[in-house]
């Protein structure tokens, strides 16, 4: 009778385990390590410490390492895998199999046995016969019983090329993504908003319904939401654009940023969020780090799939302060006299109808005129005449404050308005006038700085026109008399 582990009758078992080899659905190759076990004992006699180390100093150390690596057999997954015929043809073509980026990977499985792991792993890359990448996870193990000289190693390898194409394909998205971000050319922030929406579902939850009436009761509340927004990112315009030298700087110092004229729109924000609206536009202004008064276009927006709690909302700031000042400089040029910085003709008759109809009454008119312009003007040129109007300028720019308003309303002609002025201050008015011309003309050499006044007050149910009129009449007979005391100066040295 023969034994059931007679070699010529092998045991069922093993035929067994030969199918399930073959069959396997994974990549398996049966290896012989004994070589490279041997080329390690070579190694350590002459004295090699770190196999990292030693490998990375000659490329061709590592390819000695794979050439002591004899392939015992492989399943029929692997040889469809590798687009191989048969076992000799894929050992014919390791070459091609394992190359390029496998070495790198090569040398970290290579240390994990040289420091005497029976086991290694990796995410390395090879390469069908056809040339076709394939992205692979790889599990070795020393069979047990070949600890002592590896002669049987276990490699099983999974093809994980479309998990890797698909994560290299996010890889390049995400760059792409956060390179359009860093590099936008608006300032980019990325803000967390929960604890804002939770303040105010806590609000609404007590009953409020009108919340810009609350806000206006209680404005500590929308300082409390404004503290509660987070800052996760910033792009590199937001520094350049609020002279941040980095993010952290920017983050310690947003009290900084938002502040003073901030927080009126920041209310017409919230109450917008208290509406629903998640994605809104309004002007700003920030600051700089460096104080400078920012005016910006925001936009607002809750990102999609966020909106159940506003913990990622994208911020938009687009710089508007150079359109912002040709804005308001334009509506200077518009409602001022550019030699002298007055108010002009146009501002001053708006104002008087204004006054005209709102008040406050009673309204008190100076009317004014420099005296000598003319002769200025032909003796020693405009520049001279222009000098004189420039420093009547600074004479009623100094004197008169809001809610008062100087104006020049002709060549040498200028008017003060004085709503809610009686008589006696709009005496005081003049006698300030009068006071900063004498100041001034010790400031200046040359020609002095005359001024010839008027002054009316309304009456009750009187046109401000015949307030004006009156005025005009009591500037020409100051003008007179200055005209003729400067003539009896002239007669009479």
């Amino acid at each position: 009778m023969q034994h059931s582990n007679d070699a010529r009758f092998p045991h069922p078992a093993l035929n067994e385990d030969a199918e399930m080899f073959d069959l396997a659905p994974v990549s398996l190759w049966l290896e012989d390590y004994s070589g490279l076990k041997s080329l390690f004992a070579e190694w350590r006699a002459a004295g090699v410490a770190s196999l990292r180390d030693f490998l990375n100093e000659d490329p061709a150390r590592v390819q000695a390492c794979s050439d002591r690596i004899r392939v015992i057999k492989v399943n029929q997954k692997t040889l469809s895998l590798f687009e191989a015929e048969d076992v000799s043809h894929l050992v014919e073509n390791l070459g091609q199999i394992f190359r390029n980026d496998m070495l790198k990977t090569h040398i970290e499985e290579l240390v994990q046995l040289w420091n005497g792991e029976t086991e290694f792993f990796s995410n390395t890359v090879n390469y069908t016969l056809s040339g076709q990448r394939l992205d692979i996870q790889l599990k070795g193990t020393i069979l047990p019983g070949y600890e002592q000289g590896w002669d049987r190693v276990l490699v099983a390898i999974e093809d994980v090329t479309d998990r890797e194409t698909a994560r290299r394909k996010l890889s390049v998205s995400e760059e792409y993504a956060r390179g359009l971000f860093e590099h936008s050319p608006v300032s980019l922030w990325v803000e967390d908003f929960s604890s804002v929406k939770r303040l105010l579902e806590e609000v609404r939850a007590k009953g409020i319904i009108d919340f810009r009436v609350f806000t206006d009761v209680h404005p500590e509340f929308v300082e409390r939401c404004m503290s509660e927004i987070r800052v996760i990112d910033v792009n590199k315009h937001t520094l350049e654009l609020f002279a941040a030298p980095d993010k952290p700087t920017l983050l310690r110092q947003l009290g900084d940023v938002f502040r003073d004229d901030m927080r009126e729109p920041f209310r017409e924000q919230l109450i917008d969020l208290w509406q629903g609206k998640i994605f809104q536009q309004r002007e700003v202004v920030n600051y700089s780090l460096d104080g400078n008064e920012l005016y910006l276009h925001m936009q607002f927006s809750v990102l999609p799939g966020y909106e159940r709690d506003w913990s990622l909302v994208q911020v938009g700031l687009t710089d508007i302060t150079a359109r912002k000042k040709a804005e308001a400089y334009l509506e200077y040029l518009g409602k001022h006299d550019v030699l002298t910085k007055l108010y002009n003709r146009s501002f001053y008759a708006d104002e008087l109808n204004r006054l005209e109809r709102k008040g406050p009454f009673p309204v008190t008119v100076i009317v004014i005129d420099l005296n000598g312009l003319k002769a200025a003007n032909d003796q020693l040129g405009h520049a001279a005449g222009d000098a004189l109007l420039r420093r009547a300028g600074e004479v009623l720019n100094g004197a008169v404050e809001k809610p008062a308003y100087a104006a020049r309303i002709g060549g040498d002609e200028f008017a003060v308005l004085l709503p809610g002025t009686d008589e006696r201050e709009g005496l005081v008015m003049m006698e300030s006038i009068e006071q900063l011309v004498e100041i001034n003309n010790q400031f200046y050499s040359g020609l002095a700085l005359s001024l010839s006044m008027g002054a009316a007050t309304s009456q009750p149910g009187e046109r401000l026109e015949a307030v004006v009129k009156r005025a005009d009449m009591l500037m020409y007979e100051a003008k007179r008399a200055y005209y003729a005391a400067t003539n009896d100066r002239r007669s009479n040295p």
